[in-house]
């Protein structure tokens, strides 16, 4: 288990998300932070985290706190981990072997997605065959196919279906920074370029930022442009309950549903035979319109607590948000933009620096709370 070593010169994820801002170009901060449309969304999934009150018992009888969680037959020592980020080369060089080295040096779960800047064999090797994938659902099975069984021959234990792409989000400043497939090097982001040297010369040194992954699918010497509509002619993100079967089928490991936020869907899931969902909106970047992740496990929660694996991601930033998060019905939690921040603002270090924050606050608050275990915290629920 990794030791616990935080840097006091930034002691929380605002800090770093402070620092990253100042440190890379603003087009890659805006596609880190940014969501869709007006980002109504992006906003209220942390605010309406921030709405729940927990209750604190000073008079009982305390016997220290164990944040271990088991989740499909892994013990964590802790009940959080890293969700899954597209590109994230594009914040900083080899941002995924970062986080999935802090992951696994902490003993959590890391989710590589289909598009991030590291292959599925890579980061099999840096977790010790612990990590989790997220498949990008490809338009065309023989490919689908392919990746099922990489991710299967590294030996990965959990499989995470993305269901909430079926369309890609609008995002403004993506579009104005030309951060859509491809991308642009306009005169602006040229000059974002300039004005950050060490992010510029970090890039430099490790090459232009790829889909590891899918590179062996890619046709050779495809210029910007044509691997932009090669990527959209590739995917699509549309999921349905016969695609979901069919993988079902192929997958003999754990399968989890990621975008989940209705009743219905979540039924199906459990009809079809997965073993539980992340609740999420991807991080206010598809629905705008939508509700807060919060707010639909807080719906959902008596209907299907026990009758299948409830996870959340989206909004999350700090140590009492997990709290709150988990005190709600959550059994577990996935942060995204919280340990980016950490390597956008310490490079190396910052995985190991964001893991610390997270574990140390969430520490503080099992403990002002007097909750000796992550499965009591709903104990602490103040229900409105």
């Amino acid at each position: 288990m990794a030791e616990i070593i935080i840097d006091p010169k930034l002691p929380s994820i605002e800090h770093l998300k402070a620092k990253t801002k100042k440190r890379i170009p603003r087009f890659a901060y805006e596609y880190l932070s940014g969501g869709c449309n007006n980002e109504v969304n992006l906003r209220k999934n942390t605010a309406e985290i921030r709405d729940i009150e927990l209750k604190p018992y000073y008079l009982r009888d305390y016997g220290g706190i164990d944040m271990k969680t088991e989740l499909f037959g892994h013990t964590y020592d802790a009940p959080f981990g890293i969700s899954p980020i597209g590109l994230q080369g594009l914040i900083w060089p080899r941002a995924t072997e970062i986080l999935a080295k802090a992951a696994h040096d902490h003993n959590l779960p890391f989710i590589l997605s289909t598009v991030a800047t590291a292959d599925v064999e890579t980061v099999a090797e840096i977790t010790e065959g612990k990590a989790w994938f997220q498949l990008y659902h490809p338009a065309e099975k023989e490919l689908r196919n392919k990746l099922i069984k990489r991710v299967d021959e590294a030996g990965y234990p959990v499989l995470v279906i993305l269901s909430d792409v079926p369309t890609f989000g609008y995002r403004p400043k993506e579009i104005k920074n030309g951060l859509s497939i491809p991308p642009k090097l306009t005169i602006p982001n040229m000059l974002q370029i300039m004005a950050n040297p060490n992010w510029a010369l970090s890039t430099l040194l490790a090459g232009q930022p790829e889909f590891k992954t899918l590179k062996p699918y890619v046709p050779k010497g495809l210029n910007l442009k044509h691997l932009g509509l090669f990527m959209n002619k590739t995917f699509n993100g549309r999921m349905s309950e016969d695609r979901i079967k069919e993988i079902r089928d192929m997958w003999k490991g754990k399968i989890v549903m990621k975008g989940a936020a209705s009743h219905e869907d979540i039924q199906k899931s459990i009809e079809i035979g997965l073993d539980g969902v992340i609740i999420s909106n991807h991080g206010g970047r598809q629905l705008d319109a939508g509700q807060s992740t919060i707010a639909v496990v807080s719906d959902i929660i008596e209907e299907f607590k026990g009758k299948t694996k409830i996870m959340m991601d989206s909004g999350m930033r700090c140590g009492p948000d997990i709290a709150s998060t988990l005190a709600t019905g959550a059994e577990f939690a996935f942060l995204g933009r919280a340990p980016m921040y950490g390597v956008g603002a310490m490079g190396k270090k910052g995985g190991n620096q964001a893991i610390s924050i997270l574990k140390r606050e969430l520490q503080q608050v099992m403990e002002q709370l007097c909750c000796e275990r992550v499965e009591d915290l709903h104990k602490h629920l103040i229900k409105k």
